[in-house]
């Protein structure tokens, strides 16, 4: 989804609040001016009701969750922790040739490049990955959000390597064209059993190779 649709179901949710409000409100009013308040309520009144404190409220709130899931997903917001600035300028860098940047110039992934590739793939994924994600806000906010950039650069890494399934999901070990390759032919059973990294410096390099300090580093396959 993109940023456009994502404003408008921002529009779509404050537009389903602002007519649950105003029913409720024009029925205060209404029932104010009533001779009997302990009246029944009639039908048309309860279905106004059904849907200003039922319909148009459910309404509201789903737009907005839906609308909140995918700006999180924005490579704009992940970038917007100042711990995680070198990686979003390694990924918006038009002459950057690192996997990162490479991924972002293409149109399939675009501005989601960063949730694409780090995201969880597995049946649950999409809630694994929001819940690590709220991980990520509580450590920012209880131990990031002081820290200086160099220090971070330094202590901040990735729990888990991106495996090479999940560059799997999109180039396939199972096509011919990539089994044709030399390299990828002989490191097929280490690629597939994980002792050998998509992304070690061997084979297509890391991801955000500007974070990468240590030799020591080298021996991780995994991106930070």
């Amino acid at each position: 989804m993109s940023g456009h649709d994502t404003g408008a179901l921002g529009w779509v949710a404050v537009g389903f609040a602002g007519l649950s409000a105003a029913i409720l409100l024009v029925h205060l009013a209404r029932r104010g001016r009533v001779a009997d308040p302990d009246a029944p309520i009639a039908p048309t009144t309860k279905l106004w009701l059904l849907l200003g404190l039922g319909v148009f409220p459910i309404a509201s709130a789903g737009s907005a969750n839906v609308a909140g899931f995918q700006a999180t997903q924005s490579r704009a917001f992940c970038g917007s922790c100042h711990v995680m600035e070198p990686h979003a300028n390694d990924s918006n860098d038009p002459k950057g040739t690192s996997l990162s940047s490479l991924h972002a110039k293409n149109p399939y992934f675009g501005g989601d490049n960063c949730y694409t590739c780090h995201k969880d793939y597995g049946m649950y994924g999409y809630v694994l990955t929001k819940m690590g994600g709220m991980r990520h806000v509580y450590l920012y906010l209880t131990e990031y959000r002081s820290m200086p950039l160099e220090k971070a650069k330094h202590d901040i890494r990735i729990v888990s390597p991106v495996s090479n399934q999940t560059c799997a999901t999109c180039h396939t070990m199972q096509a011919p064209a990539w089994a044709k390759v030399p390299d990828h032919a002989s490191a097929l059973s280490k690629v597939k059993d994980g002792t050998m990294a998509c992304t070690s410096p061997g084979c297509h390099g890391f991801a955000h190779p500007g974070t990468k300090l240590g030799k020591e580093l080298l021996l991780d396959g995994g991106t930070p």
